[in-house]
């Protein structure tokens, strides 16, 4: 927790399957008792949206039990977990199909010729 600038002691619970590690410390204020320690892999480049819902539940005192006593149920339309992607390669971006409201300008072929002809023009009689 010194890469956090915050040294803490507490009891370990559990471990999820991305490599955090949740602990608790019953002696601390209440909803300051538990914490995450985010996987070694993100550094200090962490986000809240690395922690699975099964141990958000926790975290957020929804539940007592940690997953690793009373597990969330899985339900067929449940997907895995994926953490914010923002400023990745693979961010989400959805389709659209409202056209775009802003258009570059094309000048048409007519007019750049146009413009030619008036400069050749100038320079002739120069």
């Amino acid at each position: 927790m010194i890469s956090y600038d915050d040294l803490k002691t507490g009891q370990f619970i559990g471990a999820d399957k991305y490599g955090n590690r949740y602990y608790q410390n019953t002696r601390y204020f209440v909803c300051r008792s538990r914490w995450v320690e985010y996987a070694d892999r993100v550094g200090l480049d962490y986000d809240a949206s690395q922690v699975p819902p099964e141990w958000h539940r926790w975290l957020q005192y929804i539940t007592d039990e940690p997953p690793t006593i009373k597990p969330l149920r899985k339900h067929s339309w449940m997907i895995d977990h994926i953490e914010n992607r923002t400023g990745t390669s693979q961010i989400y971006v959805p389709y659209s199909t409202v056209p775009p409201k802003i258009q570059s300008w094309k000048p048409s072929t007519t007019a750049t010729a146009a413009a030619q002809n008036v400069a050749a023009s100038k320079t002739q009689l120069q």
